[in-house]
This record gives C-alpha cells, sequence and structure tokens, in this order.
C-alpha cells in the first residue's frame, strides 16, 4: 500500500477564512456570555433564598464553562491566524479572548505552534502533561513513581485547570520580575566593571520563567504584562460589582472546569491506545496527524463549544483551516483517515492510563502496577 501523502487530501478549498462568519462565531458567543452575567447579577441582588440562589446559579455555572471552553477553542484558532481572514485580526482578537480565559495569547500560541510541528514525535515533544519515557519512569524512586502517577491522573484535571487558568500567568509575571531583579543585581555590576555595555541590554535570558510558554522574548512579555493588567483591573470591577468572594469563587470554578475540559480534551486526542508515537529518527508528520490524533465522536451540541476541534487529525493535517471548515474537510477526506482514531465520550478515562513512552517499541503504554 503507497504511503499516504499531504498532496492526496483534499485542503485548499477549506482553507477559506471569512471575516463575516469569524465575527458571526465571536456575536453568538459573547451574547450568551453577557446575558448569562446579567442574570447571575440579578440572582445575587435578588432576595431569594441561599438556597434557591445556589440552584438557579448551577445551570448558569454549567453554560458560562462551556462557553469559556468556547473563547478557548476561537482563541486557539486565532492563534493559528485561522479564524479571521488576516493576521492583524486574528491577533487582536486572540488578546482579547485570552482576557475571558485570563490566557497571554502569543506566548500560548507560540508554545502551541511547537507542538503542531513535532507531533507524534515524543522525543521532542512529550505531550500536554510531559509523558516520561520508560526509561527516564523506570529509575525514579518508589515515591517518585508514585507522585508521578497521581499527578497525571484525570482527578488531577481539576487543581491542574485552576492552576492553568487562575494562577500561572500571575505567578509566571511574578517569577520573571524578581529573575529580572536578581540577575540585574548579580550580573549587571560585573559587566559594569568590565564596561561591557552592549551586554547589558541583551536582557532576553533574564525574563524567561520557568514555564515554556510565557517570556521567551519581548512580545510575550508584553503581552504578558498587558494580560495581567487587564484582566487583574476586570477582576477587580467584576469584584466590586458582584461582590469580592462571590465573583471570586463563582468565576474559580468556572475557569477551573473550563481549564480541565480543554486539558482533557487535548490530552485524550494525543494520549490513548496505540497513538502514533515515534522517535526522532522514525518520525513523519503526516503519520503524526492521522495516527497520532485522536477524532472524537461526541454529540454535535457539545462539538459547537469546542468549535469543532473533534476533527483533529485534519487540523493538524492543515492547522490553518478555520474551525468552520473542519467538519467538511474532515467528511471530504474520510477515505484517507481510516487509520484515524475515533473516541466516544465512554473511551477517555481509559486514555488517563498511557502516561508512559516506550521509546524501544514506540507505542504509549500504562504504568505496570
Amino acid at each position: 500500500m503507497n504511503k499516504i501523502k499531504r498532496s492526496d487530501f483534499l485542503i485548499k478549498p477549506f482553507l477559506k477564512r471569512n471575516n463575516f462568519r469569524a465575527f458571526y462565531q465571536l456575536i453568538i458567543t459573547f451574547i450568551p456570555i453577557i446575558s448569562l452575567w446579567l442574570i447571575v447579577s440579578k440572582i445575587v441582588y435578588s432576595p431569594l433564598s441561599q438556597i434557591t440562589k445556589g440552584l438557579l446559579l448551577i445551570p448558569i455555572l454549567f453554560l458560562l464553562t462551556l462557553l469559556s471552553s468556547r473563547i478557548f477553542s476561537l482563541m486557539h484558532d486565532c492563534g493559528h491566524n485561522s479564524l479571521f481572514e488576516n493576521r492583524f485580526l486574528n491577533n487582536l482578537f486572540g488578546f482579547f479572548l485570552g482576557l475571558l480565559n485570563g490566557i497571554p495569547h502569543k506566548p500560548w500560541a507560540n508554545d502551541h505552534a511547537f507542538h503542531h510541528k513535532n507531533n507524534g514525535n515524543w522525543e521532542i515533544y512529550k505531550g500536554p502533561v510531559d509523558v516520561l519515557s520508560l526509561e527516564d519512569y523506570e529509575i525514579l524512586t518508589r515515591r517518585e513513581k508514585l507522585i508521578y502517577k497521581v499527578s497525571r491522573h484525570w482527578l488531577m484535571l481539576l487543581p491542574g485547570g485552576f492552576f492553568y487558568l487562575v494562577i500561572k500567568a500571575r505567578l509566571g509575571l511574578i517569577l520573571i520580575f524578581f529573575n529580572f531583579i536578581k540577575s540585574l543585581i548579580k550580573e549587571s555590576l560585573k559587566k559594569i566593571r568590565k564596561r561591557n555595555y552592549i551586554e547589558l541590554i541583551k536582557i532576553q535570558s533574564r525574563i524567561t520563567s520557568p514555564f515554556s510558554d510565557y517570556g521567551d522574548n519581548f512580545d510575550e512579555l508584553f503581552e504578558l504584562i498587558a494580560n495581567n493588567l487587564i484582566v487583574i483591573t476586570g477582576w477587580i470591577i467584576m469584584c466590586k460589582w458582584l461582590g469580592a468572594m462571590f465573583f471570586l469563587t463563582f468565576y474559580s470554578l468556572i475557569l477551573t472546569f473550563s481549564a480541565a475540559i480543554f486539558i482533557c480534551i487535548f490530552f485524550i486526542q494525543h494520549n490513548y491506545e496505540n497513538a502514533y508515537a515515534s522517535s526522532t529518527k522514525n518520525w513523519d508528520i503526516i503519520e503524526g496527524a492521522i495516527s497520532g490524533s485522536s477524532n472524537l465522536d461526541i454529540p454535535n451540541w457539545l462539538n459547537w463549544f469546542l468549535a469543532d476541534i473533534s476533527f483533529h487529525s485534519i487540523h493538524h493535517l492543515s492547522e490553518r483551516i478555520p474551525n468552520y471548515n473542519l467538519r467538511a474537510c474532515h467528511k471530504a477526506n474520510l477515505h484517507l483517515l481510516q487509520k484515524s482514531k475515533i473516541l466516544k465520550l465512554s473511551d477517555f478515562p481509559n486514555c488517563f492510563k498511557y502516561i508512559i513512552w516506550d521509546s524501544k517499541n514506540e507505542d504509549l503504554i500504562p504504568i505496570k502496577s
């Protein structure tokens, strides 16, 4: 059987972006979000009992969580320069969509691009939870193995989600600031004494935080600072409107559950039984897209909230396909996607077992009991 090539796929007709469709997607997402927050304010300031308020807020929490996931999915499209027709609009709206979830768009998009360039090459890209190779896992102590196993359990999606959206960007900026000050104190005087003034302005290495996707260059640093200033200001305004205790609790729950959803989706779309898990030597980017990216058989209403990212093999074959064309492109190329994994909701829990990369057999495997 001949090896499938990118040119075999019908992709070009689906690359066309449309500003009208992009704006329409934003409008039908923003209107429900604004409406739901107005309803929340009515409930908060109503004379109803606390129990009644809580019962009324539960479905709103559910909807706002899903809409937050949709916001992330649309931001993801902007990061690929695929939602709008030009890069300026994608960058502009990517920035504002990132604000709603507390994510600096440009740093996230740059880091995500690395994933696309290396998908299926587990020697370079270790997946969304940084999977260990079998060799590295086996040299861990018993305590370290337990920590590794627990930290990658599906229940960690909740604290992981809270950290990812609520804490990470804020902590990243704090760490960058302290690392920068520390570096200035430690190195600047030394360079001044040596009259090495040019080196004083080469501070890129000083602005890098422990998070690979924040602060890698001045553009990322600028967006990280702008994101934090606007996000925290927005949080203060919302606290004054709805009350600090209520807003911080309610919004943290939305972000936590929302992040848990898209981290889960991202994980199961690349970690599953018999997923393509090559070494650099044998890696093929087309095979990584077809056999290293699962496609999800989930209800259409849930697909809407995920902006059709369920059609993931096609997305990895060409990340420039707008989300509103993914489904049609997937259907047009079904005959070439026979090797692609299809997962149902009931399959999701089993995917979280595959957290070890067997480099010898080029496979993802569960931890042996």
